[in-house]
This record gives structure tokens, C-alpha cells and sequence, in this order.
């Protein structure tokens, strides 16, 4: 395993995950997993199919009770909280599966993103950068979400995600089911979202792209921890070159 110091930003991580082990159907998908993610960083988690990458932010999330071990979000441990505790205190998740309202049009489902701030004037005030990050949502505020293509509905759930103001994004495989010319457009759209001062998580089956734009990546296997490093690293280590990126 390569060192992990590069994932505190003045010696204190926004994310850090301890030693977690979480059970999914009685049986163990993830165990003592440890990783942290410092303000500002692109980190991505990955693995095959069955690693246990989403069993993990479920975990972070809320969406998973963990066995065992603890996770800390600016410095609270949030393993104990409810999910719309954990949201609101500034991490949000996006799904693999998008969990979008398909009846609803997109203005709709952007509004309920934006439900913790309701009360607040400037709750419609992250639509100026959603709108910059998928312009094409806006062309479509008034259509039904079920009726977008897979790659509009992927941008959608970003931005809703967007909508609660985090500090932190965690996005479960984002290019999944979308047309190869939008998957470009998705991962260019999360620099972009870092350089609004977001941090993000990053689990993706295209671990060359991701690679890319990430600062540093974790690689599971069968629930496990078997990697760590910067990106750079990662990428180069044999294994890696050999299993996932076909060199």
C-alpha cells in the first residue's frame, strides 16, 4: 500500500473514514476500510465490480448502518446520524441509480434539492451554477424528469445534489447508462464543480478518465483496501496498468 499523506489540508481532513466495516445481507462488503479526503481534492474510489465501492458512501451517506468503526465530516462524527442529518450538515450523495422524481418536471426536482434552504431568500441562488455547469437543464426546466436521456437525468441528479449546497460531493458512478459523447461533458463538469469550492468523491468504473482529474484514488477489492496513493501513482503502479487499464 502506498502512504497515504496527501489527504490533510493543515493536518485536519473534511472527510475521514476509519477503519469501517459495514454488512450488507449478513455478509461483510466492506472491512476496516480507512480513507480521508482533504478540502478542495478530487479523490476516487476504485475497484471491480462487486468491491464494495458504493457499500461505502452509503456508508459515508447514512444509507448503510456500519458494523463497526467511524466517520468524521469537518471534524463531527456523522456514522451515527440519519442521511438527511448528514446532507444538511453539508454532504451530499448522488446515487448510482440518480433516485430522481420522474413525474416531476426538472425545475421540480431542482427545487427539492434546494428544500434545507427554504426558508432562506437566496434559496434558488446555486441555479446560476447549475445552469453554467449543464446549460441544456436549463433549456428543459419545464419537461419531466423521467422523460430526459440518461446523460440530461445524470446531470440533473448532480445537480439537485448542487442545489443543497455541499461541501462535499459524493457521486456513485456518474458516467453509468450514458451515451459515450456525454461522459466527457460529465467529468469535465466535476472539475469544474471542484472549482467552485466543492470537494468530491468519486467511485467510477472509467478509471482511466478518472485518473485524469482526480488528486489521489483507493482501490478495493472483494471489500477491502488494497491500494492508495496520488493519482499518478495509482495509474502507474503494474497491477493497476495490468488489471483495469489493459497496459
Amino acid at each position: 500500500m502506498l502512504p497515504d499523506d496527501h489527504a490533510t489540508e493543515g493536518g485536519r481532513a473534511l472527510l475521514t473514514v476509519d477503519r469501517l466495516t459495514t454488512a450488507y445481507r449478513g455478509l461483510i462488503a466492506i472491512s476496516e476500510i480507512s480513507i480521508s479526503v482533504a478540502r478542495g481534492e478530487i479523490v476516487v474510489v476504485a475497484g471491480a465490480n462487486g468491491a464494495g465501492k458504493s457499500t461505502l458512501l452509503k456508508s459515508i451517506a447514512g444509507m448503510e448502518k456500519p458494523r463497526d468503526g467511524a466517520v468524521s465530516f469537518l471534524g463531527k462524527r456523522i456514522d451515527t446520524l440519519p442521511g438527511h442529518e448528514i446532507t444538511a450538515l453539508g454532504l451530499a450523495y448522488v446515487p448510482e441509480n440518480k433516485r430522481l422524481f420522474p413525474r416531476l418536471t426538472v425545475a421540480d426536482n431542482l427545487r427539492l434539492g434546494s428544500y434545507l434552504h427554504r426558508s432562506k431568500p437566496d434559496r434558488d441562488a446555486p441555479l446560476e451554477t447549475v445552469f453554467t455547469l449543464f446549460p441544456r437543464l436549463k433549456e428543459r426546466l419545464g419537461q419531466r424528469a423521467g422523460t430526459l436521456s440518461g446523460g440530461e437525468q445524470q446531470m440533473l441528479a448532480i445537480s439537485r445534489a448542487l442545489m443543497t449546497r455541499p461541501a462535499l460531493l459524493m457521486l456513485d458512478e456518474p458516467s453509468q447508462g450514458i451515451m459515450p459523447k456525454l461522459v466527457d461533458e460529465i467529468f469535465a463538469a466535476v472539475q469544474s464543480i471542484r472549482k467552485t469550492g466543492v470537494t468530491v468523491l468519486l467511485v467510477e468504473q472509467r478509471l482511466a478518465e478518472s485518473l485524469d482529474i482526480a488528486d489521489r484514488a483507493y482501490v478495493l477489492q472483494t471489500g477491502r483496501l488494497v491500494l492508495d496513493g496520488t493519482a499518478k501513482e495509482v495509474r502507474d503502479h503494474p497491477d493497476i496498468r495490468r488489471v483495469y487499464l489493459g497496459m
